[in-house]
């Protein structure tokens, strides 16, 4: 590893540079598209983003020959214990083609993760479960879309070198409206048996943070509660996503779905932003975000993502459940599809061995189009002198 140095994110312009290194390294590789700087900014800030209260976390940069050529993150809950996974983690990695620079990352990551008690290892979670998951192996070149991470073929192909074996992978889907006239489809709450028990509303956009933001991390939750790697979702996360939803959601791509008067299920879709920020290269400033504010009021997307999903746990694997479930995929899909003229939609991340979201997914047309994969490494061992070293600087 001559000529490989890593050094950890201590300053503003190592952060700045940890939130726009994939755009350093990746820029003109086909499938990629570079995220705004300013949303980076939000999302890896372990002062704006609520996540980095619940853990301990720290990121390194990888410098060869005077340029910077990799970056990785490393975090240990402190007191949540994600189901059926450890609570010692990397995410954001991203590195050039050279093992040596991502042996030499993940060495910085696995070295932190064992002074403070990791015996195995997951990831990547950038940075955490609910935000941008695993690495993606399949789908290279299908459409960038907003907030789903970008990895070159070489990156999972290295970091399996190095002893990293699969947990789990997450597979994204993709609606093509063209394949189907979802406009003459009879909708499932337009049945009898459902007509007056099923109704779907709108997110109050006005009034997220005063109610919306309290029921989705509510359903969102008991939803998903149990399911591999849950992480809870905080209202105060989904305060930080609000303005955005605000700004950036049409009004038809947020639901609530109520059964007898109750909400049980929603859903939330945001159209794909890089369709209008291209040509920004991720800079907002100094003109940028007039140029974005414009578009978002003026463009057509053709590609949506649906970001966010649950349904009351009580209610999944049962025939109401499944109506439930349906009618909410239904819905989406023929609001994005046919309302917005949205010509793709897609949804993930859905795990592997979930088939009761996959097979609703899949009965109305949904095609595998990216396939992300989370690792894991065991890291117990004795410590090495630089562990013993951290283990020091970290004891009163």
């Amino acid at each position: 590893m001559a000529g490989i140095e890593i050094v950890p994110v201590d300053n503003l312009l190592r952060f700045l540079t940890f939130c726009k290194l994939p755009r350093l390294i990746y820029k003109g590789q086909k499938g990629f598209a570079p995220s705004l700087d300013a949303e980076r900014w939000n999302l890896y800030s372990h002062k704006l983003n609520p996540h980095f209260q619940h853990v301990e976390a720290q990121e390194f940069l990888a410098r060869k020959d005077g340029k910077w050529v990799g970056r990785i993150g490393a975090q240990v809950y402190k007191t949540i214990q994600p189901v059926s996974t450890s609570r010692w983690q990397f995410g954001s990695l991203d590195a050039i083609d050279d093992i040596e620079v991502v042996r030499a990352l993940t060495q910085a990551a696995e070295e932190w993760l064992r002074a403070r008690g990791a015996e195995t290892i997951v990831g990547p979670f950038s940075p955490d479960i609910n935000g941008e998951s695993g690495m993606l192996i399949d789908g290279f070149e299908a459409t960038p879309m907003f907030l789903m991470p970008w990895h070159p073929p070489y990156l999972s192909r290295l970091v399996e070198a190095l002893g990293y074996d699969k947990a789990k992978d997450l597979i994204s889907y993709r609606h093509l409206s063209a394949e189907q006239d979802l406009s003459k489809e009879r909708r499932i709450a337009d049945r009898p048996e459902w007509r007056d028990r099923l109704k779907i509303r709108q997110l109050d956009r006005d009034h997220l943070k005063q109610g919306e933001t309290a029921l989705m991390s509510d359903l969102f939750n008991d939803a998903w509660r149990g399911n591999w790697g849950y992480v809870p979702l905080g209202k105060d996360e989904l305060d930080g996503f609000a303005d955005l939803m605000k700004y950036v959601m049409p009004p038809e791509f947020g639901i609530v779905l109520e059964f007898d008067g109750a909400p049980v299920s929603f859903a939330v879709a945001l159209p794909n932003l890089h369709e209008i920020t291209a040509d920004f290269d991720g800079k907002l400033l100094p003109f940028n975000w007039l140029k974005l504010i414009s578009r978002i009021r003026k463009h057509k997307f053709s590609t949506a993502r649906l970001l966010l999903l649950g349904t009351r746990k009580t209610l999944q694997n049962s025939a109401t459940g499944g109506a439930i479930l349906l009618s909410l995929i239904e819905d989406m899909r023929r609001r994005s599809c046919v309302d917005a003229s949205i010509v793709a939609l897609e949804a993930g991340w859905v795990l592997e061995d979930n088939m009761g979201m996959r097979k609703p997914i899949e009965m109305f047309g949904g095609k595998i189009d990216k396939i992300h994969r989370v690792y894991e490494k065991r890291v117990a061992g004795a410590p090495s002198a630089a562990t013993e070293a951290v283990r020091e600087e970290a004891t009163p």
